[in-house]
């Protein structure tokens, strides 16, 4: 039985120090879902940071809360897009949808983003917590987000860090003189 694409994607290992396999590297640079991901992770980013600011004005003066509660479902909207498009990245990547090595940490910890991002739709929707305990609880996911974000960046600056690092070693070796036989 042959093996598919993704199959053999999933077992592929990068060399040590690196987040992608020169075949891995290969597909993130030809898929369109790096480029949807690339637009959606600056786009949340925005949308989390006005909707912070809403629900800091309403926890502070109580003005606010419908603004609050449409920028926290918007934001909540935007997460749950990125996490698909993310996972069918990961797919096209690396050969599995979620979890995969390169990227473990980053989505058990986007897992408790989205279940805070979850219990607070379920607590806008169906609880009677009240207002205050509902923007909390964005305030949490909030919290768990920008964890999560920090790891995405460093993860991804170690990556472009180590690949700068490769290709400089390769063009090093390239241009090194090579002995002719005696």
């Amino acid at each position: 039985m042959q093996a598919s694409r993704h199959d053999k994607a999933r077992h592929e290992r990068p060399a040590d120090g690196q987040l992608y396999t020169p075949e891995q590297r290969a597909r993130r640079d030809a898929t369109k879902w790096t480029l949807v991901q690339g637009v959606l992770a600056p786009l949340q980013f925005v949308v989390f940071a006005v909707s912070l600011a809403l629900v800091v004005r309403y926890l502070a003066t109580g003005e606010g809360y419908v603004a609050a509660t449409v920028s926290i479902l918007v934001k909540t909207g935007v997460l749950y897009t990125i996490m698909v498009t993310g996972a069918i990245w990961e797919k096209v990547v690396f050969g599995q949808y979620l979890l995969a090595p390169a990227f473990f940490w980053e989505d058990v910890v986007s897992f408790g983003v989205i279940a805070l991002h979850t219990l607070y739709v379920y607590a806008v929707l169906f609880a009677d917590w009240g207002s205050r305990v509902e923007m909390w609880i964005a305030l949490a996911a909030y919290a768990a987000y920008v964890v999560n974000a920090v790891q995405f960046v460093w993860k991804l600056r170690q990556a472009r860090l180590s690949a700068e690092r490769a290709d400089r070693a390769a063009a090093a070796k390239a241009t090194e003189p090579t002995e002719l036989p005696a």
